[in-house]
């Protein structure tokens, strides 16, 4: 959703640009797929919500867009997630942006986390960023570019309660997103975070907007807006385009003031 009469702006540098997105089928990531493939980029995006994602997938193609590829893959699973990445190499033969979105936020209390929650957490929250970026770092340092996207959370900044494995996968994202950027810097490899507020998707709205949380969210933010996943997309688009070519190793926090 965006804002009625406003115009937002077009990157040639993102056109014909090959974009790996994770979790792409719902939410923010569905939000990157369609702002991605707007921009003329070749995107591809990985999921297990089939459904949603062919859905997304006919919907772009009916607006006239490059259709973008989706392949099923579990993120969990390392060995799927390399083997997809090396399929998605053999047809497009380089990935120009990387978009580590894939994420879970169950809620869980410090008393109930086991050693086994612990470990399926991190799975889901943490190692995929990792090892998607592993997979994808060869090509880019041929190529000499790259722009790679971790997606971490405010919460980490705030008092946040209520799902603290979590958070601390989210914090550990700014951590990696830095070292990364030195590890790959040489190459001309870019490596950035996005830290987003309360975000309106469909999920949040279905399971945590009270009108509680909806009215606390509202205090807390300095621009009493609602914060929509094009918003949160339109960023990702700048940080991946040539024009924040001079722009790694930073975390860019897109919450209308709450932080």
């Amino acid at each position: 959703m965006s804002e009625s009469g406003a115009r937002y702006a077009r990157y040639p540098s993102l056109e014909g640009r090959v974009v790996l997105i994770t979790g792409g089928a719902t939410g923010i990531g569905e939000s990157l797929v369609a702002n991605f493939a707007r921009q003329g980029s070749r995107v591809a995006f990985l999921d297990i919500q089939d459904e949603a994602a062919h859905r997304l997938v006919e919907s772009l193609h009916a607006e006239g867009c490059p259709a973008p590829k989706y392949l099923h893959c579990d993120l969990m699973d390392v060995e799927a997630l390399q083997a997809s990445v090396k399929r998605l190499l053999e047809v497009y033969g380089t990935i120009d942006v990387l978009v580590n979105n894939a994420a879970n936020d169950q809620r869980h209390t410090t008393e109930e986390v086991t050693p086994q929650y612990w470990e399926h957490c991190m799975a889901v929250n943490l190692r995929p960023h990792f090892f998607t970026i592993q997979a994808v770092a060869p090509a880019m340092k041929a190529a000499r570019r790259g722009s790679i996207i971790n997606f971490s959370s405010i919460s980490w900044t705030v008092p946040s309660t209520g799902l603290p494995v979590y958070i601390t996968a989210k914090a550990a994202i700014v951590g990696l997103t830095r070292t990364m950027a030195h590890e790959l810097g040489p190459a001309g490899v870019r490596v950035n975070a996005i830290l987003p507020g309360a975000i309106s998707t469909e999920r949040q709205e279905r399971l945590w907007y009270t009108p509680e949380y909806i009215a606390n969210i509202m205090h807390r933010q300095a621009i009493k807006i609602t914060i929509y996943p094009d918003d949160v997309a339109r960023l990702a688009l700048f940080l991946a385009a040539d024009d924040s070519r001079a722009i790694t190793n930073q975390s860019y926090v897109i919450d209308a003031g709450w932080t």
